[in-house]
């Protein structure tokens, strides 16, 4: 039992020590477009399960429109935000979201983006 916790923890903090690594990355792209606004997200994937996995290493941006304005997010190819920058108006996004299509060759995801709460 004790060797199974030690185990995990070990899984954990690697999986953590990555994903903390991919949160840096993305939040350097996001910090260059929107004028170091960009905040850390999620590190981990929620695998409901003792298995850690960090978040994925490729690179997607989806934009979300609340009643503030408009929050860029840096995501993982399952949706998972590993950086954000909030509130933007339509045309200052609308110009982050351009540069970082063309200087970064960063897609949109088409899917459900995952938020830290």
């Amino acid at each position: 039992m004790m060797i199974q916790i030690e185990y995990e923890l070990m899984q954990y903090f690697t999986a953590l020590k990555i994903g903390e690594k991919r949160v840096r990355a993305a939040q350097e792209i996001l910090n260059k477009y929107t004028g170091n606004t960009a905040m850390p997200a999620l590190a981990l994937k929620d695998n409901n399960s003792n298995n850690w996995e960090p978040v994925g290493e490729e690179n997607f941006f989806k934009t979300i429109k609340e009643n503030n304005g408009f929050l860029i997010a840096i995501c993982d190819s399952k949706g998972i935000a590993k950086s954000v920058a909030q509130w933007f108006i339509e045309v200052r996004k609308d110009e982050i979201i351009k540069r970082i299509m063309q200087d970064e060759n960063i897609q949109e995801y088409e899917g459900k983006v995952i938020l830290p709460i």
